[in-house]
């Protein structure tokens, strides 16, 4: 088992997350966080620190954001580690409480 960076982290990039990973399997996109499956090693501190409640366990992902888990495979392998917390979006508040944002993904790495 694998833990699932969703939807809810696009164009909201909270990084709490980040800060309490033992394993350093976050890598950072321009607008999203993703989880690296193979490097994750199922500890799960993670998902509390989560302000908009966007890290499932990959069983419990829910329906509507199944394709994350390809997603966060695919873009792992392209985009660079992150292992120090950074300060949200600047437009993460507005952000955070809207529901459907696939389509604002932008799968480029991180700079």
């Amino acid at each position: 088992m694998t833990f699932i960076v969703c939807e809810p982290c696009i164009k909201c990039k909270y990084t709490d997350c980040v800060s309490v990973c033992p394993v350093a399997c976050f890598k950072e996109g321009v607008n999203m966080l993703v989880i690296n499956p193979d490097e994750c090693i199922d500890c799960g501190v993670c998902v509390d620190e989560c302000p908009v409640t966007a890290i499932f366990p990959e069983e419990e992902v829910p329906e509507k954001w199944k394709e994350y888990i390809e997603i966060n495979t695919r873009l792992s392998a392209e985009w660079p580690t992150i292992e120090t917390s950074k300060d949200p979006l600047p437009e993460a508040e507005e952000h955070k409480a809207i529901e459907s944002k696939r389509t604002l993904l932008d799968e480029s790495p991180a700079a």
